[in-house]
């Protein structure tokens, strides 16, 4: 079965440069990092080159980069070390729309006795800053804000979210991950204490991430053992892993302009499956969104239905977060925007890539309109 892939939002396939960039580091160069003899000194230089390449991604200093197991890793990292770091400080400001990882790092939080505000969205997913700044207040220890949302692609004014914290005194943690090898990331300019990624979803290797800690910006290490990382995250390193990162890191920020096609390719889609589908609605649409995400809420469906029908073409797609697929409730997200349950329960995220051709485009838009159909039917069929 020929398989079309649109659920780049989920995780991309490892880039075939980077694969071939880390092959070596499994085998005849598999030298301990920390250890004092030439084999070790080269995975140790081979760490360092890959730091420099995803500091120049983030928009950091390589001093400032610890690499982690992925992005939920590194969140638990920031908030937890929050926590720990501002014993006076036990108000925590979060989107309504954060990632599941996130919105359960809300749940310990409070679980620990802290207080959680949560910041809204409008009907478009945009996030409503005049909201932050009156939550924001003098005991509030961190504000959590995504730069891109996991399931709309909406845009967040990070930079703006980023002034409001520094002026209350708060850290600013910035959940990148679904940013990173579509639109321009700099830590720097957004104002970021933390910010978090994971490698997987710019055609890294599985098992990668790294969270970014400001210079002056003291967290307790969230694993201990050995000196790793500066002693900041304990643990022999993942060599081929981080080789492959960086390598990740250094073809993402070179091929970011790839994503004007992408995005092209998108607008395509949207407009022609709107004119072949009634009663349809995408999600975010009035918004500033990320070039390869359209997340489309068809009425009179079921959203897993869609998915698995397109499935049996083998076209993978996605009814939203790939770390809450299964549930049959609309998302918390959906939730959030306020979006109609004719439409929330039929919402389905078709998200683009580097490889998405507009072949594969052209066979989701001859295929879904009678798919949907046929749903609909079903659905008005007497029992």
């Amino acid at each position: 079965m020929d398989i079309t892939y649109l659920d780049h939002n989920a995780t991309t396939a490892l880039d075939p440069e980077v694969f071939e960039a880390m092959r070596p580091w499994f085998t005849e160069r598999f030298g301990n990092a920390s250890s004092a003899y030439a084999l070790g000194h080269l995975s140790d230089g081979a760490v360092v080159a890959a730091r420099e390449q995803a500091a120049a991604l983030v928009g950091c200093t390589p001093a400032e980069v610890v690499f982690t197991s992925g992005g939920t890793e590194s969140l638990n990292h920031a908030v937890k070390g929050a926590w720990e770091a501002l014993p006076g400080k036990r108000h925590l400001v979060a989107t309504a729309v954060e990632h599941p990882a996130v919105r359960a790092l809300v749940q310990w939080w409070r679980a620990m006795g802290g207080e959680v505000s949560d910041v809204g969205v409008d009907g478009e997913g945009r996030l409503d800053l005049a909201a932050l700044e009156s939550l924001v207040r003098a005991d509030t220890a961190l504000v959590a804000v995504m730069a891109a949302n996991n399931e709309s692609g909406v845009l967040f004014p990070v930079a703006e979210a980023g002034r409001i914290a520094k002026a209350k005194g708060a850290l600013f943690l910035v959940d990148a991950t679904q940013a990173m090898g579509k639109i321009p990331v700099d830590a720097a300019a957004w104002g970021a204490d933390l910010l978090s990624l994971s490698g997987h979803k710019f055609h890294g290797p599985k098992g990668t991430g790294l969270l970014m800690i400001r210079r002056g910006v003291r967290l307790k290490p969230l694993m201990l053992g050995g000196s790793q990382e500066r002693g900041r995250r304990g643990g022999t390193e993942n060599v081929p892993g981080l080789v492959g990162l960086g390598k990740a890191a250094e073809l993402a920020q070179a091929r970011l302009p790839e994503m004007t096609r992408v995005r092209a390719l998108r607008d395509r889609f949207e407009l022609e499956l709107s004119a072949r589908v009634p009663d349809l609605r995408i999600h975010g649409v009035g918004a500033e969104r990320l070039p390869n995400t359209s997340l489309v809420g068809f009425a009179g469906v079921e959203g897993e239905a869609v998915q698995l029908r397109l499935a049996e073409q083998g076209i993978c797609v996605s009814t939203g977060s790939a770390c809450s697929t299964g549930m049959h409730e609309p998302s918390h997200v959906l939730r959030a925007m306020g979006v109609p349950d004719l439409y929330a329960r039929g919402t389905v995220r078709f998200s683009l890539g580097r490889g998405t051709t507009e072949d594969a485009v052209d066979r989701v838009l001859d295929l879904l309109p009678g798919m949907i159909s046929e749903l609909r039917n079903l659905r008005l069929a007497p029992r």
